[in-house]
């Protein structure tokens, strides 16, 4: 029995369908679609070549979902199973009856029976199992049974592997942990509470010596500006004793940070900024007594303006002038007993704040404070705490506990000058925290989720809630008749047999049901964006660098990456499974940078602006080698890029209400294909088939590219010019952010002319390659064996000229100023590095080439379900874990980006059909949706103001 062989252009379905690691099946293992798949593209071939040079990422697999479950590649290897077993029970009882010495066709049967297991094996050809991972060479000339027993079990391994854990096995693991920590985190929500204020004023840690974290959500550092905004004509009091006065000047800091600790400090202390109309005020009352209750009960009468916000507490003055008796414990819980209503009655139209005693450091403390004991300070906040808490007999009291700062204070109070008062950076964060509790709800920060609501549906929302429902209706419904259709085909019995046998019909897959199908499992992955982003479901962290958190991570991937690898299919410079592998461990290593917040690290920033270069450079030498090469300047190949590239990103818009302009790096691709592709479709059109007859379009090709510069050195020094052309409506609804198109301009001046750098670079590299300059044969250098270490020295040279110019930076604004210019030293230098030798461009990494076909998605989706609060934060999906919880999210976003990947790949085939006249009708339709969005979201913007 043998397999046909693989048809030309046959592409490896099966990897990134298949198998979640980076076991590659050989390529024949998924080729030429059946006779009854009529929506898989006949055209694979010609798909593949037109693949081969988009630069596009996340363009993986060809083919619909059903589709590729339903493939030829399956078929091929049960066929290769059957075989397998036929000859192993042919050879299984040939040495049986050798072995048994049993009778086969008469006398010496047992000679006889060796003698045909040693024919048998004879007659069998000396190879190795096609379908097993590429073997050395010495062992895959080799013709000894170990060799071959060894592959076989290597291929038999592997298929137990993908059976019982294929992609689709992962993605359903995943959905269960979805809905089992959704439930999870409900179930929390009720028992607990759904206010995150509480969490913020009682529990967290200390990530670092100075950051802390609140449970379950974001802190933000508010600055001078913002905390102006906030507080204007607002009245802020503080009442208590010397540490309550501590925290107002810290307090005061964050608004003016020159305001200085003098006077005297046992009186009160005012401060007023009279230009933002704020107002702050410290009212001396180290006791519990009758003077403060006199201070509220003034607050307490209608004729008297309130304070906005009110801090109280005090205990160590009773403690310390009553020398720790029980006598004056009891006194304090009658006198915050008598206080009570009324901190009550003003928490109903002011936010009342009562500040529980911090630990003390006792050996620190001087011989009149000894009798200021933890002891003591636990006793006094248990009293404050029951009676403020059962002020209110029916109903939770208003008064606010502010207990975090006794957990802040466990962790300082040993750096305390005295014992007493706690360290500046403690007593700032106690400030910065009752500021995110006053003025999160006000200012509603992105990177401050504590105390925030949920934001209200947009319009646009609740009509994408209700499209996705429908198509999720529509795909049960279809499938329920779909279904009721099967079973009418009901098995019938094979009379002599005695079994029962089906009547098999292999029915086409219809373009309704592929849509539906997308759509609908396109409404359940973004009902997990919501609820991770926006549904304040899940929990958040803010980010927290370390040196460990970003390398241990970078070369564990590099470990898997080296270990996980084949011999490529074909070895040109810069081959499709090598750019894949190039986009794949870029990636990965952009994603370690923004999990970690390694941005505030400067080296690292500056090697990652290296890598988001280096993407837009495989974009210049793709989509330039492609239009080329083929010359298809045709209005499908247009739009099949631009609805690959945007989908996802459009989809989110809408979702998550965010800009187009907030995934800054989809429409950085996207207009830079549309320069490319307005370059070399502009007249003359100058393709290598036109260039190769006459070596004067060559200079008309140079002298496109050398206008192409000009333009963009033009563009990136008239600042006014740009933004005059992209606030032009209706761009400036696609580049605006926060209202301007400045942060689109920064984007792109960033990497300006990388794009340029890689179209030049591939049009050198494909004329060297049509003179046959380059040696690309398997194994070989790239050039003879002086040229070639000469570059490989120069470009090492070069490599580590760059990190070490890039770690010396003194600031990112000096860095970014050169980076434009310098960026592509490192990306040739790396090129050449990894083509120039024959071994190394044979070989690539499958590990890092899966991550590197769906790379756009994997960007794009760790915004909100990897990241949280649109980047500035981490997903906690499992608290207390931190470890446990970064690799049950990370499964889960991986899951969801092959997902999303191959629905745009399944809804690009049905709504860009090839067929001219059909398209036409396609974009008319996308037009009047995208009309429509603009409508939508001017209404939006209306109601919003």
């Amino acid at each position: 029995m043998s397999l046909p062989p693989p048809p030309d252009g046959a592409r490896d379905l099966v990897t990134p369908q298949g198998s979640m690691g980076p076991v590659t099946p050989a390529p024949w293992a998924s080729g030429a679609p059946s006779p009854e798949q009529p929506l898989l593209r006949q055209e694979a071939k010609g798909e593949e070549e037109e693949g081969e040079e988009t630069g596009v990422q996340g363009a993986g697999a060809t083919g619909t979902g059903e589709q590729r479950r339903r493939g030829w590649g399956e078929a091929a290897e049960t066929a290769a199973v059957e075989e397998g077993q036929v000859e192993a029970r042919d050879a299984a009882a040939a040495a049986a009856a050798a072995g048994t010495g049993a009778p086969a066709g008469g006398a010496g049967g047992g000679r006889g029976a060796w003698r045909r297991l040693l024919a048998w094996l004879r007659r069998r050809q000396p190879q190795c199992c096609p379908c097993a991972a590429p073997l050395p060479r010495s062992a895959a000339h080799c013709c000894h049974g170990g060799t071959k027993m060894a592959a076989l079990a290597y291929n038999l391994g592997k298929r137990e592997i993908n059976h019982y854990f294929s992609v689709r096995s992962a993605k359903l693991l995943a959905l269960v942990a979805v809905l089992l920590l959704a439930a999870c985190h409900l179930a929390s929500r009720r028992y607990r509470g759904n206010d995150s204020c509480e969490y913020l004023l009682s529990s967290g840690r200390f990530l670092g010596e100075k950051v802390w974290q609140p449970h379950s959500c974001m802190m933000h550092k508010y600055k001078i500006s913002e905390a102006k905004n906030c507080l204007v004509d607002k009245h802020i009091a503080f009442i208590g004793d010397s540490r309550i006065r501590q925290l107002f000047y810290s307090f005061v800091k964050i608004i003016n940070p020159q305001f200085k600790e003098e006077g005297n400090k046992h009186e009160n202390i005012p401060f007023e900024d009279k230009i933002a109309s704020v107002k702050v005020d410290f009212l001396w009352h180290p006791e519990v007594n009758g003077s403060m209750k006199q201070c509220i009960k003034v607050w307490t009468e209608d004729s008297v303006a309130k304070p906005h916000v009110i801090v109280a507490g005090a205990a160590t003055w009773s403690i310390k002038i009553h020398n720790g008796s029980n006598e004056a414990l009891s006194q304090y819980k009658t006198n915050i007993t008598s206080i009570a209503p009324l901190l009550e009655k003003l928490a109903k139209t002011s936010d009342v704040y009562w500040v529980l005693q911090d630990p003390v450091y006792e050996d620190l403390l001087s011989e009149n404070r000894k009798m200021i004991t933890n002891e003591k300070i636990d006793a006094y906040n248990e009293a404050a705490v029951s009676i403020l808490n059962s002020s209110t007999r029916n109903s939770k009291s208003n008064v606010k506990m502010f207990s975090v700062s006794k957990l802040i204070a466990q962790e300082t109070i040993m750096e305390s000058l005295d014992g007493l008062h706690l360290p500046e950076s403690s007593r700032e964060t106690s400030a910065m925290i009752l500021m995110n509790v006053y003025c999160n709800k006000i200012l509603k920060p992105v990177d401050g989720s504590c105390c925030q609501p949920r934001p209200p549906l947009t319009l646009m929302q609740k009509l994408a809630a209700c499209f996705f429902t429908l198509s999720i209706v529509g795909y049960l419904i279809f499938y329920i008749i779909h279904r009721n259709a099967h079973r009418k085909n009901k098995p019938c019995t094979d009379l002599e047999s005695g079994e029962e046998k089906k009547n098999i019909i292999n029915t086409p897959v219809s373009p309704l049901e592929i849509l539906l199908q997308s759509f609908c499992k396109l409404g359940l992955i973004m009902a997990y964006f919501y609820m991770c982003d926006r549904a304040n479901l899940f929990m958040k962290e803010n980010k927290f660098y370390t040196h460990s958190t970003f390398f241990i991570p970078i070369i564990y991937i590099l470990v898997l990456g080296v270990f996980y690898n084949e011999n490529t299919k074909e070895t040109k410079v810069l081959n499709r499974e090598q750019t894949d592998e190039w986009k794949g461990w870029m990636q990965l290593v952009i994603l370690i940078y923004h999990i970690s917040g390694a941005s505030t690290f400067l080296p690292v920033y500056m090697h990652v602006r290296v890598l988001v270069a280096a993407y837009l450079f495989q974009t210049g030498y793709g989509h330039f080698s492609y239009f080329w090469i083929k010359g298809d300047f045709g209005i499908h190949r247009v739009c099949q890029v631009l609805f690959r590239l945007n989908f996802l990103v459009v989809v989110l818009c809408i979702v998550m209400d965010q800009p187009y302009q907030f995934y800054y790096f989809v429409p950085l691709v996207t207009v830079w294909f549309m320069v490319i592709y307005v370059t070399l479709a502009l007249w003359p059109q100058i393709i290598q088939k036109k260039a190769n007859g006459n070596c004067f379009w060559h200079f008309g090709l140079l002298l496109k590219l050398a206008f192409l510069l000009l333009c963009i050195c033009f563009l990136a020094y008239s600042q006014g010019a740009f933004e005059k052309i992209f606030s032009l409506w209706p761009l400036s609804k696609c580049f605006e952010l926060k209202g301007n198109v400045y942060e689109w301009w920064f984007r792109w001046r960033l990497d300006r002319y990388i794009v340029f750098h890689g179209m030049l670079f591939a049009f050198i590299y494909l004329a060297l390659q049509k003179r046959q300059v380059l040696s690309e044969g398997k194994g070989e250098p790239l050039f003879s064996n002086k040229i070639s270490n000469f570059l490989l020295f120069i470009s090492v040279v070069s490599f580590l000229t760059y990190s070490i110019w890039a770690s010396s930076c003194k600031n990112k604004a000096e860095c970014n100023e050169l980076h434009p210019s310098v960026s592509v030293v490192q990306i040739l230098a790396f090129i050449l590095i990894r083509n120039i030798p024959g071994c190394a461009r044979s070989v690539y990494s499958t590990f890092f080439a899966w991550f590197g076909k769906i790379s756009l998605e994997l960007f794009i989706c760790q915004y909100h379900i990897w990241l949280a609060a649109d980047t500035r934060g981490i997903l906690v999906l499992i608290p207390g874990n931190p470890m446990l919880n970064i690799i049950v999210s990370t499964f889960i976003f991986v899951c969801v980006a092959h997902e999303i990947s191959q629905i745009t790949n399944d809804l690009t085939q049905i709504i860009i059909p090839k067929d001219n006249s059909s398209l036409l009708k396609r974009l008319a339709c996308i037009a009047a949706f995208f009309c429509g969005l603009l409508i939508l979201s001017s209404i939006q913007d209306k109601s919003r103001h």
